[in-house]
C-alpha cells in the first residue's frame, strides 16, 4: 500500500521563518493577535495542501489558470500566467485605519496643490513651489491652466468643475520601526487595482473559508463605492461609464478587461469614441451612443491629438473640449498626474504644513530636487548615501535607462560622468535616501522565505464625493534586494493583502448603486468594433475548422481506418488544390508527398489559410474580447497549438481531430454561453457566413460533372451529413441528391441554404439607424441572396449559381461591415429626431 511522503507542517515552518525576531519583517514585527492569525493562515494553507496531495502554490495556479489571470512584461509577445504567492500580507485593523488616515490625507493634499497648479498658482507666487519643478514635469499641460473655471462657467454635469482626482494609489514600503512611507504616488494610471481584485478572486476560491474564517475586509464594497463615485458626477440618472484603454498590447490590458467586465463598463478604444456638439459618443450597432464619464487608462497627453499630442493615435479628438464644455467627465481630469514627477516628494511634506497645517501621517521618503542649488549641494555631498534618480521620469544623462542609481554602488568614473551631468542639467536629478525594506513570509517551493515588497494602496471618492479606501491592495515581492515601484519585473510575485477584524465584519451599507437595481433585460450597448472582432473571432474559428475536416480527408487517403478518400488520387489532388487556393499552403507544398503537405499546412503560421495563423487570429482577436468571454472560453482560445514532431500520417490525424475536438468546444461554447443579444447575433453571423463561403468552395471542388463517389462521400465527412445521406437514401452518393442535401435543404444545418436563412434572421434583429423601419443595405443585400436560392430546384442549381452565391456572400460582408462597424462620422448639429441616447 502506498504511503503519503511525509512532509514539514506548513505551520512549523512559518515559526522556524529564517528571520530573527527583532528583524524589520512584517511577520516579526506584528503584534501577538496579528501574529496569530499569520499563523492560522499558514495553518489553512498546509490543511489545504495536505487535502489536494500538491503544492498549495499548484493550487492557487491553477485557481489563477481557471481565471484567465495573466499580464505582459515589457517585450513580451506574449501574456504569462500571473504570478500570485499563496500567502498574502496580513495587516491589522488598528495599523491599516492610520495607513487609511494618511492615504486620505495624502488624496487631499495632491489634490489641493494640483487645484493650485492649475488655477490661482499661489503656491509658485509665493514661493512655496518652485516654477520650474511645474514646468519641468512631462505630465505637466499648460491648457488646463484655468480649465477649472471654464468648466464652472459652462456648467459641468453637477453644476460645479467637478474634482480632478477620483482615483488615488499610492506605493508603500514598511521601514525601520514598522513606519509606513510612500515611495511614489500613482495619478495617471490605477494599475494593480485590478489585480488587487484578481488576487482576491483567486485566493479564496482556492483556499475556501480561511479568509472569512480569519476575518478578512472584503474588497467588493469599495469597487461598488469607486463605480457609484464615478456615476456621482454625471448628470444622467443611470449614467454610462466606460473603460478607456490603449488597446490588447498594454500591458495591463489583462487586468483592464477583468476590471471592466467585473464593474460593467464597456471597454473602449480611442477609435470607438467620437465628439459631436461637445458630447462623447462610442460608436455602436444601433448608432452612437452616448458616455457620461470616461475612466481613462492613458496619458493626458494621448488623450486628444488635437489638444495634447498630436502624434497621438490612441486618444480622442476634441475629448477635450468636450471635458471642458461639461459634456463628459474624465476619471482622473485631465493634467491630474502633474504630481507624479518624483522630484514633488521634496516639497509635499513642507505643502502639507502650508496648505492644511499639519504633519504628513504618512511621510514620503525624504527627497532632494537638485534643481534647487541648496538641495543641489546636499545630494553631492551625500552621493554615496542616496538613490539618484531622473527627476520627472524621462530618461537622463548619466542613469541607465532613465532608472534610478544607488550612488554607493557606482564606479569612480561612472560617478564622476554622472556627477558632471548634474552639472549641466541639474533640474533634471533628484536624490531620495535609501530606505531598509520590510520583508514578508513568501511561500517559495514549500518553504517560507523573506521578500523585501512594496504595497500599492488604493483610493477612491464614493458617492458622496469623500475618499474611501480598499481594505487591502496589491503587494509586488521583489525578486532582488532593491526597492521596485514600477510594474512586475522578471521573477518578482504579487500577494493579496488582508485586513483582518478581532471580530467578523458586519454588514455594509450599500451605496446608491450597490443597491437592487431596477430589473431590465439585455446586454447593454455593442460597440461597432467590439461586434468587428466578434464577427471576425468566429469566421476565423470557423475557418479553421473547414480546414481542419479538409486536412482530415486527405489524412484519410492514408490511413485504411479513415479511408474516407480512398484510393482516389484525384481526390485527394482536389482536396490538396483548395488548401491552396484558400493560402494554406504554397502551390509547390502541394506537389510534395501528402504527409509532408499536411505537416505544412498544420504548421504553416506565415501564410493567411494556414492552421497555426488563424488559431493565431482567432486568438489575437479573443485578446479583445476579455470582458466579454467567460474564463472557460478564454482558457480554451489560449490554449497552445499541440506539438507537431513527426510526419506520420497516425500522429497527424491525432492533432487534426484534437483541433477539431477543441474548435467543436469552442463553437458550443459560443452557441451556448452567450445571451441572444447582438453580441451572440454577430458571432453567428460570422459563423454562417464563413461556413456557407466554405460550402461553396467543397461543393464547386469535389461535385463537378462526372467526380467520382468517392469525392461525394468526402463532400459528406466534410459537412458532417453522412448520417443524414444514408438515412435518407439507400444507394451511395450520387451528386443531385448530395448537393441537394448540403445546397437547398431548408432543414440541413451544414446546408448553404440553412446559413443564408439565418443570415436574413440575424440581420433583421438587429438594430436599425432610421426610425422608419425601412430595411437596410445588409438586409436587403441577404434577401437578394436568400431569393435564388428559395426558388431554385437542384437539377437548374449550376456552377454559375454557386459562384454567383459566393460572390454575393462576399459583398454581404462588406456591406455588414460597413453599416455595422465604421457607419458613424461626427456631424455639426445634433438632431432632436436622432438616437444620440
Amino acid at each position: 500500500m502506498a504511503t503519503r511522503p511525509t512532509s514539514v507542517p506548513i505551520r512549523a515552518r512559518l515559526k522556524d521563518y529564517p528571520v530573527g525576531a527583532d528583524a524589520l519583517d512584517l511577520y516579526r514585527l506584528a503584534s501577538p493577535d496579528i501574529a496569530a492569525k499569520w499563523q492560522a493562515m499558514a495553518a489553512g494553507l498546509a490543511t489545504l495542501r495536505d487535502e489536494a496531495g500538491i503544492p498549495v502554490a499548484e493550487v492557487v495556479s491553477r485557481q489563477i489558470q481557471d481565471l484567465g489571470l495573466s499580464f505582459r512584461m515589457t517585450g513580451d509577445a506574449e501574456e504569462r500566467p500571473w504570478p500570485l504567492s499563496p500567502m498574502p500580507l496580513v495587516i491589522g485593523a488598528a495599523q491599516w485605519h492610520e495607513i487609511e488616515r494618511g492615504l486620505v490625507q495624502r488624496a487631499e493634499l495632491i489634490e489641493a496643490v494640483t487645484d493650485d497648479i492649475y488655477g490661482p498658482q499661489r503656491l509658485i507666487s509665493e514661493g512655496h513651489l518652485p516654477a520650474a519643478l511645474v514646468a519641468g514635469s512631462r505630465f505637466f499641460a499648460r491648457n488646463l491652466i484655468g480649465a477649472r473655471e471654464t468648466r464652472a462657467e459652462e456648467g459641468s454635469a453637477r453644476g460645479g468643475p467637478g474634482n480632478l482626482l477620483s482615483v488615488y494609489a499610492a506605493d508603500l514600503v514598511c521601514g525601520p520601526g514598522g513606519q509606513w512611507r510612500v515611495v511614489a504616488d500613482r495619478l495617471r494610471l490605477a494599475n494593480g487595482i485590478g489585480y488587487a481584485l484578481e488576487n482576491r478572486l483567486a485566493l479564496s476560491r482556492s483556499t475556501g473559508a480561511l479568509l472569512s474564517d480569519s476575518h478578512v475586509r472584503r474588497l467588493a464594497q469599495f469597487f461598488a463605492d469607486l463605480r457609484s463615485g464615478m456615476a456621482r458626477a454625471c448628470s444622467r440618472e443611470s449614467p454610462r461609464i466606460a473603460l478607456l484603454t490603449p488597446g490588447r498590447l498594454n500591458q495591463s490590458y489583462p487586468e483592464q478587461a477583468h476590471l471592466a467586465r467585473y464593474l460593467g463598463f464597456p471597454l473602449v478604444e480611442g477609435r470607438d469614441l467620437t465628439v459631436s456638439d461637445d458630447r462623447l459618443y462610442v460608436r455602436t450597432i444601433a448608432g452612437p451612443k452616448r458616455i457620461d464619464a470616461l475612466w481613462r487608462w492613458i496619458d493626458t497627453n494621448a488623450l486628444d491629438p488635437l489638444a495634447f499630442d498630436s502624434r497621438s493615435e490612441i486618444g480622442v479628438p476634441d475629448g477635450f473640449e468636450a471635458w471642458l464644455r461639461g459634456g463628459v467627465e474624465l476619471v482622473n481630469a485631465p493634467g491630474a498626474e502633474v504630481l507624479e514627477a518624483p522630484a514633488f516628494a521634496a516639497y509635499l511634506p513642507r505643502l502639507c504644513e502650508v496648505l492644511r497645517d499639519e504633519a504628513p501621517i504618512l511621510p514620503n521618503i525624504a527627497t532632494w530636487w537638485c534643481g534647487e542649488p541648496g538641495q543641489a549641494d546636499a545630494v553631492r555631498d551625500r552621493i554615496g548615501e542616496l538613490v539618484i534618480s531622473s527627476a520627472f521620469g524621462r530618461k537622463v544623462e548619466g542613469l541607465t535607462g532613465g532608472q534610478g542609481s544607488s550612488g554607493q554602488t557606482l564606479s569612480r568614473l561612472d560617478r564622476e560622468t554622472l556627477l558632471a551631468a548634474m552639472d549641466r542639467r541639474p533640474l533634471d536629478y533628484c536624490g531620495q535616501e535609501i530606505v531598509a525594506q520590510a520583508t514578508t513570509p513568501t511561500l517559495v517551493d514549500e518553504r517560507f522565505v523573506p521578500r523585501a515588497f512594496t504595497l500599492r494602496a488604493f483610493v477612491a471618492r464614493g458617492a458622496d464625493g469623500a475618499w474611501t479606501v480598499m481594505p487591502g491592495g496589491f503587494a509586488r515581492l521583489s525578486s532582488s534586494d532593491e526597492m521596485h515601484t514600477g510594474w512586475m519585473g522578471e521573477g518578482d510575485m504579487s500577494a493579496d493583502v488582508c485586513i483582518v477584524d478581532e471580530a467578523p465584519p458586519t454588514n455594509l451599507v450599500q451605496t446608491r448603486i450597490a443597491q437592487t437595481p431596477k430589473v431590465r433585460r439585455g446586454g447593454g450597448i455593442l460597440a461597432s468594433q467590439a461586434a468587428d472582432n466578434l464577427f471576425w473571432f468566429a469566421r476565423y474559428v470557423e475557418r479553421a475548422e473547414i480546414t481542419l475536416r479538409v486536412i482530415r480527408a486527405v489524412l484519410g487517403s492514408m490511413i485504411e481506418v479513415d479511408a474516407g478518400v480512398g484510393s482516389n488520387t484525384e481526390t485527394v489532388a482536389a482536396l490538396l488544390d483548395l488548401l491552396v487556393e484558400w493560402n494554406a499552403i504554397r502551390p509547390a507544398t502541394a506537389r510534395l508527398p501528402v504527409a509532408q503537405a499536411v505537416l505544412a499546412a498544420l504548421s504553416e503560421t506565415r501564410l493567411p489559410g494556414g492552421v497555426g495563423t488563424l488559431f493565431s487570429r482567432f486568438r489575437a482577436t479573443g485578446l479583445t474580447l476579455r470582458d466579454r468571454i467567460t474564463p472557460d472560453f478564454w482558457r480554451l482560445v489560449n490554449r497552445p497549438l499541440p506539438l507537431l514532431d513527426s510526419h506520420r500520417p497516425s500522429a497527424l490525424l491525432r492533432v487534426t481531430r484534437e483541433l477539431i475536438e477543441r474548435l467543436s468546444a469552442l463553437s458550443g461554447m459560443l452557441a451556448e454561453n452567450f445571451n441572444r443579444g447582438p453580441s451572440w447575433r454577430f458571432i453567428d453571423l460570422g459563423r454562417r457566413l464563413e461556413r456557407a463561403l466554405g460550402i461553396c468552395d467543397t461543393v464547386a471542388t469535389l461535385a463537378g460533372e462526372g467526380e467520382a463517389p468517392e469525392a461525394l462521400g468526402v463532400l459528406l465527412d466534410l459537412s458532417d451529413s453522412q448520417i443524414t445521406y444514408r438515412a435518407r437514401y439507400l444507394t451511395g452518393p450520387s451528386r443531385d441528391p448530395v448537393c441537394d442535401l448540403l445546397l437547398l435543404d431548408p432543414d440541413n444545418p451544414r446546408s448553404l441554404v440553412f446559413q443564408v436563412d439565418a443570415l436574413c434572421d440575424h440581420i433583421a434583429a438587429l438594430p436599425s439607424l432610421g426610425e422608419d423601419m425601412m430595411p437596410e443595405a445588409p438586409l436587403l443585400e441577404a434577401r437578394a441572396l436568400q431569393a435564388p436560392l428559395r426558388s431554385v430546384v437542384i437539377e437548374a442549381f449550376d456552377t454559375g449559381l454557386l459562384r454567383a452565391t459566393e460572390a454575393r456572400l462576399l459583398a454581404l460582408s462588406d456591406t455588414i461591415a460597413a453599416r455595422y462597424f465604421l457607419q458613424y462620422e461626427k456631424s455639426r448639429t445634433t438632431t432632436g429626431g436622432s438616437l444620440l441616447a
